[in-house]
Formats: C-alpha cells, sequence, structure tokens
C-alpha cells in the first residue's frame, strides 16, 4: 500500500462523512430493536424515540455542505499523503489531484447544493 505519511488516517475523514451522510439517510425511519433502549411504556409515552431524528431542512444543507467538505479534505489528504511519502511526484500531484476531486464531484457521494 502506498502512502503512509499520515499513517493512513485520511480515511478516517471519509468515515466521519460515511456517519453524517448515514444520519441523513436514516431520518424518520424506525430504528432497529437492536437500537431501542426503552421498554413498551417508555416508547407508549415517547413514541418519537422510536425513530431516527429527522433535521430541518436548513439543518440538512449543512450536513450535506460537511459531507462535501469532508470528502474534498479526504482527497486532499490522501493526495498530499502520497506526495509527501514520495509515491507521487509534483506533476502526479496536480494531476491526481484534478482528476479525484472531478470524480468525487460526479460521483453519487457528492451532494450537488
Amino acid at each position: 500500500m502506498s502512502g503512509g505519511f499520515f499513517d493512513y488516517q485520511q480515511y478516517n475523514i471519509g468515515y466521519m462523512a460515511d456517519a453524517i451522510e448515514q444520519e441523513l439517510i436514516n431520518q424518520g425511519k424506525p430504528k432497529p430493536v437492536s437500537e431501542l433502549f426503552g421498554d413498551n411504556e417508555y416508547y407508549e409515552k415517547y413514541p418519537e424515540e422510536k425513530f431516527y431524528v429527522t433535521y430541518p431542512k436548513k439543518v440538512q444543507e449543512k450536513l450535506k455542505e460537511a459531507v462535501n467538505a469532508l470528502r474534498i479534505a479526504q482527497v486532499y489528504a490522501h493526495r498530499s499523503d502520497w506526495f509527501l511519502s514520495g509515491d507521487d511526484g509534483e506533476e502526479n500531484l496536480i494531476e491526481r489531484l484534478k482528476d479525484d476531486l472531478d470524480d468525487l464531484k460526479k460521483s453519487t457521494k457528492f451532494y450537488k447544493l
């Protein structure tokens, strides 16, 4: 595996983006039984606790912006890692960074805002 300058921590940035995105996807859906902690009496009193939170539209938009920013940061960290580890030269850094960012913006993991 190439890189290693950042001890492969750039992947953690992607995990953060994935976690935020999953929160957006889960909004309003019923929680699986494994995530429920109360008894029937509790859920009769607080039925909304059986579902994932639905965030206001403005908050959803900010979370989408956060996902995009984190995905861009991961690309920069990854390309910098390869460059600083000596796996890519200056030209490769510039070219691959541009290609990776272009690919990201075309992918389904990038929110069109």
